[in-house]
C-alpha cells in the first residue's frame, strides 16, 4: 500500500510529462512541418501575401517621412473613429499596412512576415485575407461603440477625445492571425507568446491599440472554435453517410444473389460481345466447313 502511495506522484508526473510531449510535438508538426511542405509543393509562390504585407508597410513607412507622403498616407489609409462609417470602411483594407506611429516598424516587419506566411501554407490565401481584414475591422468598429458607450461601463467605455487617435497598422491582423492559427492548430505555445502576451500587454498598459487586441483575440478564438465545431460535424455527416451507403450494400448483397441464383443457367456461349448475331453464326458455319473439309481425304475429294 505504501509503494503504491510512493508511485502515485511519480506516475503523474510522468503522465503530464507525455503529455507536454505529446502537445509540442503536434504543435511543431502543425506550425512547423506542414508549412514547410507546403513551401517545399508551392514554393515562393505561397509567401506572396508575406511579401505584399512586408513591402507595403515599408512602401507606406517610407512614404510617410515626407511632408507630402505623409498627407498622401492618410488620405489612403488614415483611420479614426471621428471619421464617418463608410470613410473608414473604405480607408481599412490600406490601413492594414499604415504603421501605427508609437510602434517601432522594422521590429514589427518580422512578426508581419511570419505571421501572414504561416497563415497563407496553412489556411490560404482567401482566409488569411478575410481573419486579416475581418480582425482589423472588428477592432476599428468595437472602437466606435465604445466611444458611444462613453466613460464608464466598468472600463468598457471611452472617452470622445479618443475617436482622434490615429488608429492604423497591421498588428490587429497578426494578432488575430497568430491566435487563429494555435486554436485551429491547436498550438498552446503560439497563442500564449502571441495571444495570450497581448492580453497580459493591454492589461499592464491599458489603450486603444490594446483594447483592439483583445478584441481580435476574443473574435479569431470564436471562428477558431467554429472552424472546429463545423469541421467536426461535417466529418461525422460524411461517416453517417459512408455508413448507410455500407449498410444499403450489404442489404442489396443477398438479394442481388438471390436474382443471380434464380437466372436459368445456360452452356458457355460462343459468340462475341459487340457483333451481330447473325454474322457471328455465318463466320460460325464457315468456320465449321472449313474444318470438315480439312478432314477430309485428298481422296474423298476427288472421289
Amino acid at each position: 500500500m505504501r509503494d503504491g502511495e510512493r508511485r502515485q506522484p511519480l506516475l503523474s508526473v510522468l503522465r503530464a510529462a507525455l503529455f507536454v510531449r505529446r502537445t509540442l510535438r503536434g504543435e511543431w508538426h502543425g506550425m512547423v512541418v506542414l508549412p514547410v511542405r507546403q513551401l517545399r509543393r508551392r514554393g515562393l509562390s505561397g509567401l506572396s501575401l508575406a511579401f505584399v504585407a512586408a513591402f507595403g508597410v515599408i512602401f507606406f513607412h517610407d512614404l510617410a517621412q515626407r511632408p507630402a507622403g505623409a498627407v498622401v498616407v492618410w488620405r489612403l489609409g488614415g483611420v479614426n473613429a471621428d471619421l464617418p462609417l463608410w470613410l473608414a470602411l473604405l480607408r481599412t483594407p490600406v490601413s492594414l499596412y499604415v504603421p501605427a506611429l508609437d510602434l517601432p516598424v522594422w521590429a514589427g516587419i518580422t512578426q508581419l512576415f511570419l505571421a501572414f506566411a504561416l497563415a497563407e501554407l496553412a489556411l490560404g490565401r482567401a482566409r488569411t485575407l478575410a481573419i486579416a481584414y475581418g480582425t482589423t475591422l472588428a477592432g476599428t468598429l468595437a472602437v466606435r461603440v465604445m466611444i458611444a458607450l462613453g466613460p464608464g461601463w466598468w472600463g468598457l467605455g471611452l472617452p470622445p477625445e479618443t475617436g482622434q487617435v490615429l488608429d492604423t497598422g497591421p498588428s490587429a491582423a497578426v494578432v488575430g492571425l497568430f491566435t487563429y492559427l494555435s486554436v485551429v492548430r491547436r498550438a498552446p505555445v503560439v497563442f500564449t507568446l502571441t495571444g495570450g502576451s497581448m492580453v497580459w500587454e493591454s492589461i499592464a498598459a491599458p489603450n486603444l491599440a490594446g483594447r483592439e487586441h483583445l478584441i481580435a483575440v476574443g473574435a479569431t478564438i470564436i471562428l477558431g472554435l467554429y472552424h472546429q465545431h463545423r469541421g467536426r460535424h461535417g466529418s461525422c455527416r460524411v461517416d453517417d453517410a459512408a455508413g448507410s451507403a455500407a449498410a444499403e450494400d450489404k442489404r442489396a448483397a443477398p438479394a442481388a444473389a438471390t436474382a443471380t441464383d434464380a437466372l436459368p443457367r445456360h452452356a458457355p456461349s460462343t459468340e462475341v460481345s459487340g457483333a451481330p448475331r447473325p454474322l457471328i453464326r455465318l463466320q460460325a458455319s464457315c468456320l465449321t466447313r472449313h474444318s470438315a473439309r480439312s478432314r477430309e481425304s485428298p481422296g474423298d475429294r476427288q472421289g
